[in-house]
């Protein structure tokens, strides 16, 4: 397993154990050292900010269920965040999950779960928009506390490297943390008679995490193919055809392999097994699912909601309905001598 996704599944899982003593003496210091993967940048971090690290471990939730939405239709699906380093995948997930950690911090501000942040503390007093005249009030998400934290928990790692791929890896974690911030909207409520709207109370929002997960995905199947500058400072686009990427675009260096046979040397955990759509004609059908190995096909009957009906007011009714469907899953590879490297 790569760097990446190690380190996410090591503090996932210590933060889960080290939740309910976490208000003990020491025990900040117990739970970061016991981190596999920290640098030493990270480790502080935890230590000195312990009630964050329990907000970043529900991030890598939120990020985790959002990739796998988006690749849920695709040969490689996100389990495991199990990914070639330096590829296509490689860098959604490292902007995917910086975009993760902005967005927990961001929320665990808001709702007065940190110490060490509040609401935007600049949203005060009195401003104008296209609308006219509005004050601040409610509570400003303080996005650009968690840019920051998130840029020096999640960045420390590739800051101690000097190669392509750690260069990379920054310029995506980037382009994460920025697609969080493109969506924060101004939200406001109406004062005054009869709702005239004569007095806006405004503030600041993320929107949903879906809204930068969607937008990160169109980043990745556009991503950009680049090789690293002789001097080794930056880095060029591979095919002179396509323009520089800018920093809300992705990148990467390596080629994806097609994630069709089992083998975790090159991040792939193979199609066998999984679940196949036979009349699709996308990423998700049966003939590419399936690497053209074919497909099983099951019958299986399971229970669903049918006949519904609005009663007045106000509750809708369902009866149980027993339903019967097919259920097609990809074939293993038919040579023996095909192993999966473990």
């Amino acid at each position: 397993m790569n760097f990446l996704s190690g380190i996410w599944w090591s503090l996932a899982l210590v933060l889960f154990w080290a939740a309910p003593y976490m208000g003990a003496v020491g025990s900040s210091r117990v739970m970061c050292d016991n981190v596999p993967g920290l640098v030493s940048r990270q480790r502080q971090l935890c230590r000195r900010h312990p009630e964050a690290m329990l907000s970043i471990g529900r991030g890598v939730a939120a990020w985790t269920a959002e990739c796998q939405h988006q690749f849920r239709q695709h040969r490689w699906n996100c389990n495991a965040s199990l990914f070639v380093p330096g590829s296509r995948e490689s860098a959604f997930v490292h902007a995917i999950s910086s975009a993760g950690v902005v967005f927990a911090i961001t929320r665990a501000c808001s709702q007065g779960e940190l110490k060490s942040c509040s609401c935007d503390p600049r949203k005060k007093g009195s401003a104008k928009d296209s609308k006219g005249l509005f004050d601040w009030g409610g509570c400003s998400d303080n996005v650009d506390y968690g840019v920051r934290f998130a840029r020096a928990f999640v960045d420390a790692k590739e800051r101690k490297g000097k190669d392509a791929r750690a260069l990379m890896n920054l310029h995506n974690n980037r382009a994460g943390r920025k697609a969080v911030k493109r969506f924060l909207k101004q939200e406001c409520k109406c004062h005054g008679v009869s709702g005239s709207c004569t007095l806006r109370t405004c503030w600041l929002a993320m929107a949903d995490f879906r809204k930068t997960g969607d937008y990160l995905w169109k980043k990745y199947n556009g991503a950009i193919q680049v090789v690293m500058n002789q001097d080794g400072t930056g880095f060029t686009v591979a095919n002179k055809k396509f323009k520089k990427p800018t920093k809300n675009d992705l990148v990467y260096f390596e080629s994806s392999p097609d994630y069709c046979i089992r083998d975790r040397d090159v991040g792939s955990l193979g199609t066998a097994g999984r679940v196949c759509n036979q009349s699709s004609r996308g990423m998700d059908s049966c003939e590419v699912m399936c690497c053209g190995r074919g497909y099983d096909t099951s019958r299986v009957s399971r229970m669903t909601k049918c006949e519904c009906k609005f009663h007045w007011c106000c509750a809708v009714r369902c009866q149980d309905c027993l339903e019967v469907v097919d259920i097609h899953t990809c074939k293993a590879p038919k040579s023996a001598g095909w192993i999966s490297r473990t």
